[in-house]
């Protein structure tokens, strides 16, 4: 299987990046740093230490300092982006085959809390969900052995019918409370707001209302969980320049969600109308907003109003000719799409 998101890869300097969307120009896999060898690190693999490395601003001043080579400004994305050259990978890691070594092991007794925890989750997402295996997996730290106490559980579930199972199975076991899966609580909530404030400026009172009837995320056995639900590469049907994206601007505009089918996917998207442009460059139609960023699933549903601060992109199908504009959020912690008042 292609790299895609979820995966992680890991360069021949010993860097563990996390690959980003569906998409690659040839040759290359943009991926952004996730962990780096570091003398003052606290997470220790095989004799070496790492740190991780959280915000965009954070992961590209490492790549200008460390790496600069990696750092292009990608034509067709019309972005500066990390692209790791396919000959500087070492070794890709596959959230699939991630799961695969925690059920080997588990029947072994070789694994610590954190992988027991996580392999009792997806176990119980298979089971409940009703999904073949080959179609769940384990991403972030526990898939290179990078885990603390504390880490997260990250799972993936691959292919569209999968995902729409899995978040199914999900929202009813939350809404039931007789499972090992949670719901965030306000407390729960004040810390997640905390950890994202770095990152994406927005009001508690707004983060609230948007976060706490997210279902890809809360807790699992008191773990924290954070779930992707990512197309098959074969279901995406966009390869690398088949559509072209140009930057216009950044720009806050009001809309009604007209379509929220693609809100649980990473990268995910909403399609709009009755656009009004608040700030920014006038430019119609809108028709969409969009995110290669986890956070923003599940951000919106259909019917409501929302008011999105992000980057306008000139969006051009080379196979149908057809044109619009989308709002793309993420690239800044001034992006942001909440709920109208």
């Amino acid at each position: 299987m292609q790299p895609i998101e979820g995966f992680l890869i890991e360069s021949n300097d010993g860097v563990i990046f996390d690959v980003k969307g569906l998409a690659h120009p040839p040759g290359k896999i943009i991926a952004f740093p996730r962990f780096i060898p570091d003398q003052k690190g606290f997470r220790t693999r095989k004799g070496v230490k790492y740190i991780k490395v959280y915000g965009f601003s954070e992961r590209f001043a490492f790549l200008e300092s460390a790496i600069p080579n990696y750092v292009v400004h990608d034509p067709v994305f019309d972005e500066k982006l990390c692209e790791v050259p396919l000959e500087n990978v070492k070794k890709v890691y596959s959230p699939i085959e991630g799961l695969r070594r925690l059920r080997r092991e588990g029947e072994s007794g070789k694994l610590d809390g954190l992988e027991r925890a996580a392999l009792q989750c997806l176990t119980l997402l298979r089971e409940k969900a009703n999904v073949p295996w080959d179609s769940l997996g384990v991403s972030g730290s526990v898939l290179v052995g990078l885990h603390t106490l504390a880490s997260d559980i990250d799972p993936v579930v691959y292919g569209v019918e999968n995902c729409r199972k899995v978040h199914l199975a999900l929202k009813k076991m939350l809404e039931e409370g007789n499972t090992p899966f949670k719901p965030y609580n306000l407390e729960d909530l004040r810390k997640l707001f905390a950890f994202r404030s770095k990152d994406t400026f927005m009001n508690f009172e707004d983060f609230v209302k948007v976060e706490s009837r997210k279902v890809f995320q809360g807790k699992f056995m008191d773990r924290d969980y954070f779930i992707r639900f990512v197309k098959d590469y074969s279901e995406v049907g966009e390869k690398y320049g088949d559509v072209h994206y140009r930057n216009c601007g950044h720009a806050r505009i009001e809309a009604v969600v007209v379509d929220d089918s693609e809100a649980i996917f990473t990268p995910c998207t909403y399609k709009i109308e009755k656009v009004r442009i608040v700030e920014g460059p006038e430019l119609q139609p809108i028709r969409e907003i969009a995110s290669f960023r986890g956070r923003f699933c599940e951000q919106a549903r259909r019917g409501e109003t929302v008011v999105a601060q992000g980057k306008i992109e000139h969006v051009a199908d080379q196979r149908s000719g057809q044109e619009y504009f989308r709002l793309l959020l993420g690239n800044k912690p001034t992006d942001y799409m909440i709920l109208k008042h």
